[in-house]
């Protein structure tokens, strides 16, 4: 039996999880306040912050670092990688403290993980990070030489449904291929060919369909005369973009359940706006099979929005089910996709890849 401590930071909380095997046996979402946080300049300056909490927890649970096989932190802002589990080294670390691919709450999970294992002397593990990039050459193309298509995604939440869509028909996840797609604040449609995924949208940067606060792909002309226009200043487009865009533009409210409940009530506008989400979906959805070349073993619907079996997964169904069939995982739980990829590295079924020298 593995037993393996999961750590999860995000920008306002700390998800911790043990596991013993594939069993969750304990975990604890720790919030923070905007209080608490205020005080610290850098997400690096959390450290001894967010290690209090973890410390904390562990020995309420009446459990000591001795008793782990592997600890898995959340994999942060780093250079690309391909898909996998990755052993935490010197350079990773180094990068994550210096923010050098960017500042993020889960450039933490690695330098905490580390830490803790290290007093331990177990292996310290990531597990498929948001840069995760296994695109074609050709779907990097973007139409001009300036910009280059980049691979930012949902990547552990995507993996984690793909083998387990694969599981249920009896497949290994390098066998089939899937149209993946995580529905969230952040919306990422993923071409998965044979384990890997060779064409997505990059979801934190505006590419894709329009979300509950991300504006999606628009029109360039008209994106240029807005920026032009004296309207707005520069901090002021990139948040029309993301973070006051998609739902939140047209409905004023990012909240998916409130626009169930105002489509539920009547409400035409919400209507329109939430069917051409799942348009939007449906049509990001098509454009996958050209990269799969129309060969797909199932589309996957995951994430928070994966949950509305009333409106936006049916409406969704009906546009894309002649594809493929349509396998629908609500959620999305980013501790056990942790978990479970240290614990093929423990139990040989992969092999840990090395940060900066990937096998």
């Amino acid at each position: 039996m593995f037993r393996i401590l999961v750590i999860n930071p995000g920008s306002t909380s700390t998800k911790l999880a043990i596991f013993e095997d594939e069993k969750l046996v304990k975990s604890m979402n720790i919030s923070h306040s905007n209080g608490e946080l205020k005080h610290f300049k850098k997400i690096a300056d959390q450290y001894a912050f967010r290690m209090e909490k973890i410390e904390h927890f562990l020995e309420n649970a009446n459990y000591s670092l001795s008793d782990f096989s592997a600890i898995v932190g959340r994999g942060g802002l780093i250079k690309p990688v391909k898909g996998g589990t990755y052993k935490i080294n010197r350079e990773m670390l180094e990068e994550l403290r210096s923010a050098r691919y960017g500042e993020h709450a889960s450039n933490l999970g690695a330098i905490l993980a580390d830490e803790l294992a290290n007093k331990s002397g177990v292996p310290s593990f990531i597990v498929d990070p948001v840069v995760v990039d296994e695109m074609e050459d050709v779907a990097k193309i973007s139409g001009h030489p300036d910009y280059v298509r980049k691979s930012i995604f949902h990547a552990l939440n995507q993996k984690a449904v793909a083998r387990k869509a694969a599981a249920t028909l009896s497949k290994e996840y390098e066998e089939c291929n899937f149209i993946v797609v995580h529905m969230g604040g952040g919306i990422s449609i993923g071409a998965h060919k044979k384990g890997k995924v060779i064409d997505i949208n990059n979801a934190l940067d505006g590419d894709g369909p329009f979300s509950p606060e991300r504006s999606g792909t628009l029109p360039l002309t008209g994106l240029i005369d807005l920026c032009y226009s004296g309207k707005y200043t520069f901090d002021e487009m990139k948040k029309l973009i993301k973070g006051n865009g998609g739902l939140v533009s047209y409905l004023k409210t990012n909240s998916a359940k409130e626009v169930q409940d105002r489509v539920r009530s009547g409400d035409r506008q919400a209507k329109l706006v939430y069917k051409a989400l799942a348009y939007q979906i449906s049509k990001w959805i098509g454009r996958m099979i050209i990269p799969l070349n129309s060969e797909v073993d199932a589309i996957i619907l995951t994430g928070g929005l994966a949950y509305d079996s009333d409106y936006l997964v049916p409406w969704i169904k009906e546009k894309v089910s002649c594809i493929a069939p349509v396998m629908v995982f609500p959620g999305g739980d980013e501790e056990k996709a942790l978990a479970m990829g240290a614990l093929r590295v423990l139990r040989g079924e992969e092999e840990a890849k090395s940060y900066g020298g990937e096998r």
